[in-house]
């Protein structure tokens, strides 16, 4: 994973910053590597949302809690993300989870899904992070006419489930968002927005608090079964724990050769501009919203706290991408939102996120009392925190087949190293068929 990012960037740490978040979160904690041999009910493997959300409820729960993380906090897709809060899933409306998982699971998965946007904000509050959050919502603005019926009905489904999901005219969506090519779209406005390395490190800090040990530059080179547990093993100390979890996303795949091809590594690409001037906003998100419309080549964009406009998205990858790629962002972002005279590029960074073939988040089995979370699927922030709740029940002595996020032993995909990199490969393909949608409905 290489991360470009400007040479005018001015890191808060020696190293040079990983994304805008890291060089701009002014809650940043040195921990510890381990360097000792210690005992916890359950062990975590990584320091991102969905580690660190587990380490908080479990300790909450008054079980011992070991975090490693083999970089810093955030290091992962944790930190590399554009700050969406989305409690919703990226290509699954509520009537395909239902017909894809049955009407008893599937609602369980929906309605975990639908309250983690909540859940992330009253955490927030409830521990006083500083992240420059705000629930503001989340708006899909529709980029053709058909696009627009299918998030009419996504909206309406969100809705009779009890959630504040709102149908948007496109005249709506224009003076929300100041983009005028759109035909209308949907807003829930439960999402939100915040600097995610700052949440990161600050679920760290209340799992800390807790109770929980979370030590950084330890990383993982084995898992061992032992007669009643597991042991983890790094280069320089091990812990012993009943259960263990594996909460790395994309990141970890060297930990199970298997668990690496039961997923698509997505690499995604993120860019911030120079702040803009404060009248911009009298037009651009005066609401302070976040967006990811419908289109197949998705078009995102937000306000940080300092008004710099992010965006992101996926490029075809290849020599010089990470040069060539934030350019070409850039330029889009301009043409989309018709900035006449947009700010230069002030950051540009990519990650990696672990995308499953039904795009829900699931549970992997991969032996007793060891379990690999993957909840990203685009909708990072939001579901792997909740997802973070349910494994501490897990880890509380809850069955996992009873939990609301499917479980079952790993599935490699078939052809995983032909079709691994198929997203972005197919990307050409995506971008012609957004473009003749255009040109249908213009």
């Amino acid at each position: 994973m290489h991360t470009a990012s400007s040479p005018a960037n001015k890191p808060d740490h020696p190293e040079q910053p990983l994304s805008l978040w890291h060089a701009t979160s002014r809650n940043r904690k040195d921990r510890p590597r381990l360097e000792t041999e210690l005992d916890a009910d359950i062990a975590i493997i990584g320091g991102g949302f969905s580690g660190l959300s587990t380490a908080l409820h479990a300790a909450e729960k008054g079980l011992s809690v070991v975090v490693l993380e083999a970089e810093i906090i955030a290091w992962g897709a944790s930190g590399r993300n554009a700050g969406f809060v989305v409690p919703n899933f990226a290509k699954m409306d509520p009537d395909n989870v239902i017909a894809h998982l049955g009407p008893e699971r599937g609602e369980r998965l929906i309605q975990m899904a639908a309250g983690s946007a909540d859940l992330v904000f009253d955490l927030i509050r409830r521990h006083h992070i500083d992240c420059d959050a705000q629930q503001s919502g989340w708006i899909q603005p529709a980029h053709s006419p058909a696009a627009f019926e299918k998030a009419r009905s996504r909206a309406e489904q969100w809705a009779e489930r009890g959630r504040p999901a709102v149908i948007l005219d496109g005249q709506a969506v224009r003076d929300m968002t100041g983009a005028n090519d759109y035909f209308g779209g949907w807003m829930d406005k439960s999402g939100g927005v915040l600097n995610p390395v700052s949440y990161a490190r600050g679920l760290a800090i209340a799992a800390e608090a807790a109770g929980a040990r979370i030590f950084e530059h330890s990383p993982v080179r084995a898992i061992e079964r032992t007669a009643d547990g597991w042991v983890l093993v790094t280069p320089s100390g091990k812990v012993r724990a009943g259960k263990i979890l594996i909460a790395t996303n994309a990141y970890g795949g060297h930990l199970d050769p298997i668990l690496a091809r039961t997923y698509f590594p997505l690499k995604v690409f993120q860019i911030a501009t120079e702040p803009l001037p404060i009248s911009a906003r009298k037009r651009l998100l005066p609401g302070g919203q976040c967006v990811s419309d419908t289109r197949r080549n998705l078009f995102t964009f937000r306000f940080d706290a300092e008004n710099r406009l992010l965006t992101g998205g996926m490029h075809v990858v290849g020599p010089g991408a990470d040069e060539r790629v934030p350019r070409a962002i850039h330029t889009r972002l301009a043409r989309h939102l018709n900035i006449r005279h947009i700010p230069p590029l002030a950051y540009s960074w990519s990650g990696i996120a672990a995308v499953e073939p039904d795009f829900l988040p699931h549970l992997v089995d991969l032996g007793p009392d060891l379990i690999a979370g993957f909840a990203c699927n685009g909708r990072g922030i939001a579901m792997t925190t909740v997802m973070g709740r349910v494994l501490a029940d897990w880890a509380a002595g809850s069955d996992p087949r009873d939990l609301p996020i499917p479980f079952a032993p790993p599935a490699p995909i078939p052809f995983h190293g032909l079709l691994k990199h198929a997203p972005n490969m197919l990307l050409p393909w995506s971008m012609l068929r957004d473009r003749l949608d255009e040109r249908a409905a213009s």
